[in-house]
This record gives C-alpha cells, structure tokens and sequence, in this order.
C-alpha cells in the first residue's frame, strides 16, 4: 500500500461515523431511498443479477440492490466502511458478501459478474482509466458497467484536496460526463449517459454541479 493509499484509506475509515449523515449516503429520507430504488431498477437487469458493488461504503446502494432480488458483492478499501455495509445488510435479513480491497485489485478472485456498479468513486483513484479496464474483465458475456458519477468541484470552490496529494489524482474533483465516456468507449460495446442533476430527490435537494449516470454494456 502506497503512502497516498493508506491517506485514502484513514480518512474514509475516518469518514464511516457519519457518512450515512449525507443524504444520499444514508437513503434515511423515504423520498430518497425511492428515487435511487427507481434509477438502480432503472440500469438493472429485470431477471436477478450477480452485481459487484465497487466502493460500496456503507452498503446503501448494495442493500437497495439486495432487496430488489440481486446477488450483491461489495468491495471497499475501507474496513469500517465494509463493517457497516454487513451490518446493514445483516440487520434487514438480506445476504450479500463484502470485502475489504482495492478498486484496481479486487479480491474477487475469478468470479464474473452481469453487473458491475461504481458510485462516485472515481475520482478517488490514482489510476482511473486501469481501474475501468479491470472492471470491464469482471464482467460476462453481455454484462453491463453502470457508473454513477460526476464533476465535484465547479469554479468558485474550494481546491483544497481533501487528503494531502488528492490534488495529483487523474481525475480529482470528478470527471464530466463526454470524458468519461471517451474513456469507457473503446472497452465496451455501447455507452449512453443519463444526466442526474435535474433529479433533486436523489441528492436530498438541488444540486447546481454535473452528475449522471454511465451505462455501458459489452
């Protein structure tokens, strides 16, 4: 483990406490646990899926998936993180599997997936673009990559990094949707982008910077 990897790790095992306190993080609000079950439901195979969840943080995502009938995965670099997802999962009575690991060394082992989901994640890694070529092997046949993300900090911000040395992560701050894109096409067979921003219930209230979701499928 890197220096800058073991920052990243200590400050969102830091982060566990009180990550569910954010809106979307936690899905506490009806209205926003129902606006992410609509757009997971949305991406999401109609028959039930093996879906690995990667930054799956506190399980939010993973138990919305789990009660839709999916067979979850989670992995997380964080251990606190992993903690309260199985316990999330394990207090609603669903099964689902997490792990501690690292996006670009999943420790899946050999296993495939028909869905491999990301949320706001990317702009956390120092290798982004071989992050997305290791995600696209985990998947089967026909299988579909969804990555909910988005551009963080906008003009007028503050360019603090949120750990020392975030500032030279590839994509720190988030990516645009077009760039995205550009790096997700050459691995896929279609891609197509569903823009987020406008969905208020999602977030908790209005947002005025880029989010969406990418939708790729091999």
């Amino acid at each position: 483990m890197t220096d800058r990897t073991a920052l990243i790790t200590a400050y969102w095992d830091a982060a566990a406490a009180t990550f569910d306190e954010e809106p979307d993080h936690g899905m506490s609000d009806g209205n926003t646990r129902a606006a992410w079950a609509r757009l997971l439901g949305s991406v999401m195979p109609d028959s039930p899926a093996d879906v690995l969840d990667i930054g799956c943080g506190t399980g939010s995502v993973s138990l919305l998936l789990s009660q839709a009938g999916h067979r979850l995965t989670g992995v997380d670099l964080a251990p606190r993180m992993v903690e309260q997802a199985r316990a999330k999962l394990q207090t609603a009575g669903l099964d689902g599997r997490f792990l501690v690991g690292d996006a670009l060394r999943l420790p899946t082992g050999e296993q495939r997936f028909d869905v491999v989901l990301s949320r706001h994640l990317v702009w956390t890694l120092p290798d982004p673009e071989a992050a997305l070529r290791e995600w696209v092997t985990r998947l089967r046949p026909g299988g579909r990559l969804v990555l909910v993300e988005g551009r963080w900090r906008e003009a007028g911000q503050s360019d603090v990094p949120y750990v020392a040395g975030a500032e030279s992560l590839p994509w720190n701050g988030g990516i645009g949707a077009e760039d995205l894109a550009s790096a997700v096409r050459p691995l896929v067979a279609r891609v197509r982008i569903e823009p987020l921003s406008n969905e208020p219930e999602l977030w908790g209230g209005s947002v005025d910077d880029e989010r969406y979701a990418l939708i790729a499928d091999l």
